[in-house]
């Protein structure tokens, strides 16, 4: 993950702190002053991000679970899985997306319930929006 990717997650994540601990706007630019001087996540690099997550954390802060568990794997579907798990990873995604495009696409709702001719469907969907990600952030 790169260093922008971990910035967006991390202000995400003090995002959902935020109002999981139910601050006001004043009183999270307050604590963000207090604990990495400055009033905003933007204006923060990671440390300082991380800092202002530790301290909600202490707060009571207790970020979700990673969403959605790693399907079982069936051996011709091993490989599959995999690259989806790799895309998924890519993408800053959970296998609850995963199992959201199964049931969009095949009506299956899960993954690993694909069989092989719609897993490799699915793994191009995946990389197709991959692609269209980094495109559309000028990477590509």
């Amino acid at each position: 993950m790169n260093l922008k990717e971990r910035r967006r997650k991390l202000i995400a994540k003090i995002k959902i702190g935020q109002k999981q601990l139910g601050l006001d706007d004043a009183t999270y630019r307050a604590l963000l002053l207090r604990v990495a001087g400055q009033d905003s996540c933007t204006k923060l690099g990671v440390l300082g991000l991380e800092k202002v997550l530790a301290e909600l954390t202490a707060k009571g802060f207790a970020p979700a679970a990673k969403g959605g568990a790693v399907p079982k794997r069936r051996q011709s579907a091993d490989a599959m899985l995999r690259k989806v798990e790799a895309l998924l990873a890519e993408l800053g995604y959970h296998w609850n997306y995963a199992h959201a495009m199964a049931r969009g696409m095949f009506k299956v709702d899960r993954v690993e319930w694909l069989n092989d001719a719609h897993l490799h469907k699915l793994v191009a969907a995946l990389q197709i929006h991959a692609n269209r990600k980094k495109r559309e952030a000028g990477h590509g």
